[in-house]
């Protein structure tokens, strides 16, 4: 996979020197050298991780970090610089930033930093495939649904309500909430298409001898959790 980087560095040697090294290690990076250009590049938020020196003309580093993280801009960002009391560090990390290296620093440290940085925001990424509430667990990929050491057998309708209830763990789910997340109806049918659908479904997670785990709240709605 190829990462995209923005690197927002005034000194033309070290931002020659830095992209050159992450090229070669097959990046695609994009240049700034002032903040009001970095923060224009970083706005559009298609980059993988942003290179950020502390000092910059234009706007300050910090600056930038600060407007970027004001307008939701998530993006990762490793802080350059040449400040390094351990305040500046802290000022750093606590303003939005990911990681601080400070100058001078050895290319290979910068490139060690940067793929932690992606492979943790890639992890947090990646969707849920295994959702459970105590002993009950499924497999969202294979859709294979066991309790304990049992499979169970639901049908489509009722493998998309069980993933609902276990996405809603533990809080009150409303009847219009299910109409809506699991029927697409935005209105009141007027059946009771969930009272039987809670029904089946529970007599395939809930056996006898098993401690419930779909729980009726009245007048709210159902509850999956392990406590009664």
């Amino acid at each position: 996979m190829s990462y995209k980087i923005l690197l927002i560095e005034d000194d033309a040697t070290t931002a020659d020197y830095i992209a050159r090294g992450l090229e070669e290690e097959g990046f695609t990076v994009d240049r700034a050298d002032n903040g009001r250009d970095g923060l224009f590049l970083a706005t559009d938020a298609s980059h993988d991780a942003i290179i950020l020196d502390r000092m910059l003309p234009a706007m300050d580093g910090m600056a930038v970090l600060a407007a970027m993280r004001a307008a939701g801009i998530a993006t990762p960002v490793i802080i350059l610089s040449a400040l390094a009391s351990a305040d500046e560090r802290v000022k750093g990390l606590t303003g939005g930033a990911d990681d601080y290296l400070t100058k001078p620093f050895a290319f290979a440290e910068l490139l060690a930093r940067l793929r932690i940085i992606l492979r943790r925001t890639m992890a947090s990424q990646a969707p849920e495939t295994l959702l459970s509430c105590g002993d009950l667990e499924v497999d969202l990929l294979s859709r294979r649904v066991r309790r304990g050491r049992r499979s169970i057998d639901l049908q489509p309708r009722e493998f998309r309500l069980l993933d609902y209830l276990l996405r809603h763990s533990g809080q009150v789910v409303t009847r219009t909430m299910l109409l809506e997340g699991v029927w697409d109806y935005h209105f009141d049918p007027g059946t009771n298409v969930i009272d039987v659908h809670i029904s089946r479904l529970r007599r395939k997670i809930d056996e006898e001898g098993e401690a419930p785990l779909i729980h009726t709240v009245r007048g709210a709605g159902y509850r999956l959790s392990e406590e009664p």
